[in-house]
């Protein structure tokens, strides 16, 4: 299996494979340790809590197979919402350690006098790419997407941050090291946006 999305149960699992089908791309979904060992390109969905998504993931046995695949085989991954926050070291949400690919946490959005903002952070928003990676390739310097979310990832390394958009203030979007990548937005959700983000990050797959 080529393209796997993983099925830890705290994902939208349908419209992921719909939209790759709509780039002629299969993709498996699943919890299944031996397929993700075998796929070429990994998307890892999220939404809800963090600690619940990282005791799934390690109910299931898939950390150890998702650390392998990307740190020592260099396979490409994309964190999708929550999927993103879990890249991190972890969260104020909770207190579990995410995989810690990335350097930096997850906090939660405030809201203050001077710029209030309603939590979550939910609808169409811009995001202003950095040029680090490839994944907002062909869209230009504001493309928008769908966002539904109350937390948001901040770096240690500023070298790591794709994307920013502003909620009342600036915050970290999308992030990318090396082959893997993060999006706080919902790709799935935000039509022909979504579509050139999937056909970015599959980018070079010949056998899907």
């Amino acid at each position: 299996m080529t393209v796997v999305v993983v099925n830890a149960g705290i994902g939208n699992l349908g419209a992921i494979p719909n939209m790759l089908k709509r780039l002629g791309t299969a993709a498996s979904v699943t919890a299944d340790p031996d397929e993700i060992a075998s796929a070429r390109r990994i998307i890892l969905p999220g939404v809800g809590a963090f600690d619940a998504a990282m005791q799934s993931l390690a109910d299931l046995g898939l950390i150890e197979v998702l650390n392998r695949k990307a740190l020592a085989e260099g396979v490409p991954i994309l964190g999708v919402c929550l999927g993103m926050e879990l890249l991190g070291a972890g969260s104020e949400e909770g207190r579990l350690p995410g995989l810690g690919w990335i350097n930096g946490r997850a906090v939660r959005f405030r809201s203050d006098v001077d710029r209030p903002v309603r939590i979550p952070h939910m609808g169409w928003n811009y995001v202003r790419p950095t040029g680090n990676g490839a994944l907002f390739a062909e869209l230009g310097t504001s493309p928008r997407f769908y966002f539904a979310h109350s937390y948001h990832f901040m770096c240690d390394d500023q070298a790591d941050i794709a994307g920013v958009t502003r909620y009342g203030h600036p915050f970290v979007s999308a992030v990318h090291r090396g082959n893997i990548s993060g999006i706080q937005f919902h790709p799935e959700k935000s039509h022909r946006f979504g579509l050139q983000v999937f056909r970015n990050f599959l980018a070079g797959l010949v056998d899907a």
